[in-house]
C-alpha cells in the first residue's frame, strides 16, 4: 500500500509535462520548428518573386 502512494497512484503523465520535462525533446523541436518555418517563409517568398518578361 506505501508503495502505490509513492508513484501518484498510477495516474498517466500528461503528454505535455512529458515534453516539457525532456530537454532532448526541447532541444530538437527548437531546432526543427524554425528551421520548417523558415524554409516554408523562404518557399513562398521565392514563389511571389514574378517572372521576367523576355
Amino acid at each position: 500500500m506505501a508503495q502505490d502512494q509513492g508513484r501518484g497512484g498510477g495516474e498517466r503523465i500528461p503528454f505535455m509535462q512529458r515534453v516539457l520535462d525532456n530537454p532532448f525533446m526541447l532541444l530538437f523541436l527548437g531546432v526543427t520548428i524554425p528551421t520548417v518555418l523558415y524554409i516554408l517563409w523562404g518557399l513562398m517568398e521565392i514563389t511571389s518573386i514574378p517572372l521576367a518578361q523576355p
